[in-house]
């Protein structure tokens, strides 16, 4: 066999291994190993090769930006077990009911606050529709609408700062996590909006699908309702505002004081001052967000250390030479990289989490995105948005598996007095699917959605600078002329 035709192959061996359903870190791992041991029966490169492999996986576990994820993890999850969903869903769903559907916008934007608290889809989903969702039944929403607004207002964390998946971005692009987060904003808002015009208009179309909640309904009523949201916003507002602002990663801030680690350190800090606060800080809730940073933490490495085995042998056998000569002649330009590389990723993410995309997919196509003069602030922006809907595809969205079950337990304490079937959540899916697209697409043909709120890169005219270079001989032979006149006319002083 000829080294040529090997990288295509363990390409589809990585598709293969990925479909089977095994934990993808350790299938990764056999089959880097598998095929770097036949590669050196081969003679493609020496048996030395591979002993890089421990030092190199050690290399990319001791970065200090990789120790941001534990810390942003546990500050979500402290903030989504103190309480904080309930509060805001409670007050935005009585300031909002009144109106057509009005608890989807207090859904939509309560979502977006949470994601740029919990950063975790699983909780944010299953806070939501423990409170809302027997809610929505009660006074007529319709079910399809309901679990949809539901599930794809919870998968908005990912793309609103401080989101783990964008600190992944930003470390294999190798780009720094404040731009990230800049570049990410536009993008969420644009997300947000979409969803509320598409609220608007189902309210405008078909009134009796999201009525208005009886305002005799409301237990709260003028300045102790709106005191009641200010009261859940405003302290959560001060601590993402601390920790972005601190890591450079809000418009307007140029200037970074703290890293990303330090900066997620704060906002752990903080979290548990606002635990403290709603007086909700218990051991039990202190030792469940520890298992679950610790859970996803472990995940996490374990990835990273599978993937680079397969990417370092990979890369042995030229495999990122084939990926970029497969990609850079695609007709289009980047345009047309763009979308194949959006449509295999959304394809992907049927069967990938999304932890396992960033760090198995996104190495082999930074370099070609590089190489075609795109911005990768922008590229992995675009990624964390197509991302987004790994979490809605019917069958395998995680999100609908979180809002099947709490539906099911809903139903059986009795909070929702019918049942939801799982029809309505997977085809109630299908409208936030498109919608998540449609983003997509906008960010493609629209980059300054990304860009616009990044810094200013500082124009350096080459010309000018060329000729600054070649004067400096000239200069530096003027101030040694001066220099020798000055060591003359005293030596003159000292004679006389």
């Amino acid at each position: 066999m000829s080294m040529d035709v090997f990288p295509p192959l363990m390409f589809a061996g990585l598709v293969l291994v990925m479909l089977i359903g095994f934990p993808v870190a350790f299938s990764l791992a056999a089959l880097g190993l598998g095929c770097g041991l036949f590669a050196v029966s081969q003679g493609w490169f020496p048996a030395s090769f591979l002993a890089n492999l421990p030092l190199n996986v050690f290399s990319i576990l001791s970065n200090d930006l990789l120790l941001a994820i534990p810390f942003f993890t546990m500050m979500g999850a402290l903030l989504e077990k103190c309480g904080l969903a309930e509060d805001m869903l409670d007050s935005m769903g009585q300031l909002f009911g009144p109106v057509r559907g009005g608890l989807g916008y207090s859904v939509i934007i309560v979502g977006f606050i949470l994601g740029a608290i919990t950063g975790t889809v699983a909780g944010q989903v299953i806070a939501m529709a423990m409170i809302s969702l027997p809610v929505m039944q009660r006074y007529g929403y319709n079910m399809r609408y309901a679990t949809g607004v539901l599930a794809a207002s919870g998968t908005i964390t990912q793309l609103v700062p401080p989101s783990l998946i964008l600190v992944v971005l930003a470390d294999q692009l190798g780009k720094s996590v404040g731009d990230m987060y800049k570049g990410a904003w536009g993008p969420s808002v644009l997300q947000v909006l979409i969803f509320i015009i598409y609220t608007f208009i189902v309210s405008r179309v078909r009134p009796h699908h999201v009525p208005g909640v009886p305002k005799e309904a409301r237990t709260l009523q003028g300045w102790a309702l709106w005191a009641k949201c200010l009261r859940g916003i405003i302290p959560s507002a001060v601590l993402i505002f601390a920790v972005l602002g601190s890591m450079g990663g809000l418009p307007g801030i140029d200037t970074a004081v703290c890293t990303p680690t330090e900066a997620g350190a704060m906002g752990a800090v903080g979290a548990f001052v606002l635990a403290a606060m709603h007086r909700r800080l218990t051991w039990p809730l202190v030792q469940e967000a520890m298992l679950g940073t610790m859970r996803i933490t472990a995940m996490v490495v374990f990835i990273l250390i599978g993937s680079r085995m397969f990417s370092l042998v990979f890369q042995g056998v030229d495999g990122a030479k084939w990926i970029e000569h497969l990609l850079s002649n695609l007709p289009g330009g980047q345009v047309g990289f763009l979308l194949v590389v959006n449509v295999f990723i959304f394809f992907l993410a049927f069967f990938l989490d999304f932890f396992e995309i960033a760090f198995i997919i996104l190495p082999l196509l930074g370099p070609v995105a590089d190489k075609l003069g795109i911005n990768l602030i922008w590229f992995g922006v675009l990624l964390c948005v197509n991302m987004q809907t790994s979490f809605m595809h019917p069958p395998f969205g995680f999100a609908l598996f979180y809002l099947r079950g709490i539906a099911d337990t809903l139903f059986k304490n009795g909070a929702l007095p019918k049942r939801v079937e799982s029809s309505d959540i997977y085809l109630g899916s299908i409208p936030w699917v498109i919608m998540q697209l449609i983003l997509v697409i906008v960010v493609i043909f629209w980059p300054a959605s990304v860009t616009a709120l990044l810094d200013k890169e500082v124009a350096v005219d080459m010309n000018k600078a060329t000729e600054m270079i070649q004067s400096m001989p000239d200069q530096r032979n003027e101030q040694r002329d001066d220099n020798e006149a000055l060591r003359r006319a005293l030596e003159e002083d000292k004679k006389k």
